[in-house]
């Protein structure tokens, strides 16, 4: 039975018309099939400024997500002192093209930043995104290094594992926040992709979440809720991950995966490491809390 049917059996059950009760068991179902799918935007090419337009189309464009006014940061990962081809940072190219894509779309202030676990200024430099970024001569977009000064202490309600940690002040106060992971191996969580990226909005000693990081991963994301997510696929480090180095361990897929749902854009970045989604931990917690999709049957993914 569909849920028309069901609706309909309902309809006649109740005005008299039928003495046939209907199976209430099966509304779970029925509601279900008509459940909305979370929408995963793929796009593939060589021309990364080009692909960045061409991932944000199918969901609306950049004017989906950022209005005119709006103060935007864009979280990179651009946490290790390594150069772009290693695969290890966000490469240049994507954040630049997204921070003038929100530039475009009106916002008053684009600010890019990453709390780095290697020297802030190496990383800054070597990962390309500072030079970068230094050729975009609008003066509302801007690259800054961390000030500890503004984490604030934050409350985590809805938390499992974690009540409360220091976060970035930018990061909760602006009008969109955007998370551009770089999709990679990591040592302890298998894989590092959007929900793990927001490590970098964070302060305190981040090394005592790697004990049951799953749960605290999606903790945090019930605070730190980014409005796009924008995973760089264009080369993916397949080994030696977070920090990687060595060229050999990088695959070059130029993809880039994009979604209003972070965990369906994680769900699907996965697959790209020949892995089913629930192979990792935040991904599965951060399902089970309501945060978003990580059922590939119920993630449409559109091909722009």
């Amino acid at each position: 039975m569909d849920r028309r049917q069901f609706l309909r059996d309902v309809l006649l059950w109740s005005v008299g018309a039928s003495l046939t009760v209907p199976r209430f068991n099966i509304i779970t179902e029925a509601l279900a099939a008509d459940k909305p799918q979370a929408l995963v935007s793929l796009a593939k090419g060589e021309d990364y400024f080009a692909l960045v337009a061409r991932v944000l189309a199918p969901l609306g464009g950049m004017g989906k997500f950022v209005k005119p006014g709006d103060k935007v940061v864009i979280k990179p990962n651009i946490g290790w002192d390594r150069r772009p081809e290693q695969g290890a940072t966000t490469h240049p190219l994507v954040v630049k093209a997204l921070v003038l894509q929100a530039l475009d779309a009106g916002a008053s202030k684009v600010l890019v930043f990453d709390r780095t676990c290697n020297e802030q200024r190496r990383c800054y430099a070597n990962s390309g995104i500072e030079a970068a970024l230094a050729e975009i001569t609008d003066s509302r977009a801007g690259i800054e290094h961390v000030d500890p000064r503004k984490f604030v202490p934050v409350d985590i309600t809805r938390g499992k594992s974690i009540t409360q940690w220091e976060i970035y002040k930018d990061a909760l106060d602006c009008n969109c926040y955007i998370n551009v992971p770089v999709a990679k191996h990591h040592g302890l969580s298998r894989l590092t992709l959007g929900l793990k990226n927001s490590m970098g909005v964070l302060g305190g000693n981040r090394g005592a979440l790697h004990q049951n990081i799953g749960q605290n991963l999606a903790d945090l994301a019930t605070v730190i809720r980014p409005k796009l997510t924008v995973i760089d696929a264009t080369r993916i480090l397949l080994r030696s991950g977070p920090q990687g180095g060595d060229v050999r361990d990088v695959k070059k897929t130029d993809t880039l995966i994009a979604s209003a749902d972070p965990v369906a854009a994680d769900a699907y970045a996965t697959t790209l490491f020949d892995l089913p989604p629930d192979a990792i931990e935040a991904t599965m917690a951060a399902y089970r809390m309501g945060l978003g999709e990580m059922d590939l049957a119920r993630i449409q993914v559109v091909t722009a």
